[in-house]
């Protein structure tokens, strides 16, 4: 099984005819993802790299029977577009987006929880580079070709970390089940909990790379999970040591503002869960090659 996409995964594209969403929709397809279209208002009827355009969300579902979407969709407008693929059925959701304001990102939390959970989108980002298991599907900006198909699985606030994680496993010839971006927003769709729960039941990953940074309680929460609830093997690397309290560095939730939430304290408390943390970013692979053994 894969966590979220596999080979029949049927995707559709909102913002499909903006010049980024166009260029990773090819690159989607080459990987053999199978999409199915796209959505951009008012330009229902209109083809892009051989798909269907529709109006709305509701029309996609209705004539592809879509399941995911990628929302390449400016930040003004990102937050009804989520909105809209939840309403219209959709199961997951990857938003590549950055800059949603915060307060939308609450507006699209509270509004996904008026669906009971059985029906209820997952959603992963807004600023994530997106996911993909390696050798079925790709949803999101990630270069597919430095992913080995194998049994790892990595979750991460950071896009290139994943990458580096992914191609350093890749020189040690073990390869990854799927790796899941959750964005470094403040607010976004899905925790470090929410998909370790995930790695947790699949079958197909034995071990899981979590890649943090400082700001925020997730890791701290993470680590308290996985203590409680996680018996595969746990690899982490947690970026931002040299970074000052109170300067945001890079990601908008990367920003110190209260215990527990510096790099050091963040690597105490998951090497107190029983974690294993990477010391820096150049031996992540090393340090999950040597756990494997």
């Amino acid at each position: 099984m894969s966590i979220f996409l596999d080979r029949d995964t049927r995707v559709i594209v909102q913002g499909i005819t903006g010049k980024m969403a166009r260029f990773h929709t090819r690159d989607m397809i080459e990987y053999g993802t199978n999409v199915v279209g796209g959505v951009v208002p008012g330009k229902g009827g209109e083809t892009v790299e051989g798909l269907p355009v529709f109006d709305t969300v509701k029309d996609a579902v209705a004539e592809t029977g879509a399941e995911a979407t990628l929302v390449f969709v400016p930040p003004p407008f990102a937050a009804d577009s989520i909105m809209e693929a939840a309403d219209a059925g959709i199961r997951y959701c990857v938003c590549i987006t950055d800059g949603i304001p915060a307060q939308d990102m609450i507006r699209v939390k509270r509004y996904m929880y008026r669906y009971p959970k059985e029906r209820r989108m997952v959603l992963t980002g807004p600023n994530c580079a997106g996911t993909i298991s390696p050798g079925k599907a790709l949803l999101g900006i990630m270069p597919g070709h430095i992913y080995l198909q194998g049994n790892v699985g990595i979750v991460g606030r950071s896009g290139t970390l994943g990458y580096e994680a992914a191609a350093q496993l890749k020189e040690h010839g073990i390869g990854v089940s799927t790796s899941v971006g959750i964005g470094g927003d403040p607010i976004n769709g899905s925790s470090f909990r929410d998909i370790l729960e995930r790695f947790e039941a699949d079958d197909e990953t034995d071990l899981i790379c979590m890649i943090g940074e400082i700001g925020g309680p997730q890791e701290a929460e993470a680590a308290e999970y996985i203590r409680d609830h996680i018996s595969k093997p746990v690899v982490a690397y947690v970026a931002g040591l040299t970074a000052p309290k109170g300067r945001t560095m890079g990601h908008a939730g990367a920003i110190i503002s209260a215990f527990g939430e510096s790099a050091s304290e963040k690597v105490e408390i998951l090497s107190s869960a029983g974690v294993t943390v990477a010391e820096n970013p150049a031996v992540i692979g090393e340090t999950i090659a040597r756990v494997m053994q």
